[in-house]
């Protein structure tokens, strides 16, 4: 008996410097020499499955197709997607003891309009937990136009967050309550799975943006969750993209940030409040 033994896969400097300007150029996204092992695991997958030769020829190959979509196939392969329901929950507590208070007071007697943005979606969980917290936050919610744009530059996950199918680990910060107000428990070989409700899916609304580009929301946002983002940014494309929600948001709009991120030394124009939240 014999077998047959694979050579690992390597990628050069040259080839790791090529990928991260590109991906750099493409989504702001800055990757560190410490994810050069990264891009070998994750893009090795890729041509190791197609008919490439090489980390180059896999380069070259994206630069050449004209229809992108092995470019978003890329992107997919190297962004980092891992969220759960009402992750980082002090910003959940702030929105349904500060920020909902305030517009339902505002708006109640006018427009009855709310309008949030999810700008780093990943598979869905933020934008839901986010209308989650809505609907527990208003009286006949039905009354009012609620809308929560969620969006991602990754497809892959965008396609998750559509349907609406997590694993029931996922909703371990929900209470059974909500699980079973908004949720679907799944059987037979579903029986680990929940699905979101169409009452609570039909209030967010899912596309891909890429946030280095430019932006215009149909309306300003109330409210923007823009966290765990920055951090793989540089300094420069942090301060632009931070400019860029700031026109985004209503007077007064409030911005959410990861707990581990901040806006110091960033030039911008918003008011601190508290850690990672910053008001226009």
């Amino acid at each position: 008996m014999s077998f047959v033994t694979f050579s690992p896969l390597d990628i050069t400097d040259t080839e790791f410097l090529q990928i991260r300007r590109l991906v750099y150029d493409l989504c702001g996204i800055n990757l560190t020499d410490g994810k050069k092992e990264l891009v070998k695991t994750r893009l090795g997958k890729r041509i190791r499955n197609g008919p490439f030769k090489s980390f180059q020829d896999y380069y070259q190959y994206v630069l050449s197709d004209e229809s992108g979509q092995e470019l978003v196939h890329m992107l997919d392969s190297i962004t980092t997607n891992y969220t759960f329901f009402f992750r980082e929950q002090g910003h959940f507590d702030y929105l349904r003891q500060n920020v909902l208070p305030e517009l339902i007071r505002k708006r109640k007697m006018t427009e009855r309009k709310l309008r949030f943005w999810s700008a780093a979606c990943s598979s869905g969980e933020e934008p839901y937990s986010i209308a989650i917290t809505i609907l527990e936050s208003i009286e006949q919610p039905y009354l009012w136009d609620i809308s929560v744009l969620a969006t991602d530059i990754s497809t892959k996950v965008l396609k998750v967050a559509e349907t609406g199918i997590y694993p029931a680990s996922r909703l371990q910060n929900l209470t059974d309550s909500l699980t079973k107000k908004y949720f679907l428990k799944g059987e037979g070989a579903w029986k680990d799975y929940m699905k979101v409700k169409d009452e609570l899916r039909k209030l967010v609304q899912f596309r891909r943006a890429n946030l280095i580009e430019p932006f215009d929301p149909p309306q300003p946002f109330d409210c923007i969750f823009c966290r765990n983002v920055m951090i793989y940014f540089d300094k420069k494309t942090q301060r632009e993209l931070i400019h860029r929600l700031y026109e985004c948001l209503n007077e007064g709009g409030i911005l959410l940030v990861g707990h581990s991120e901040s806006l110091i030394g960033i030039e911008h124009p918003f008011k601190y409040v508290r850690p990672s939240v910053y008001r226009k």
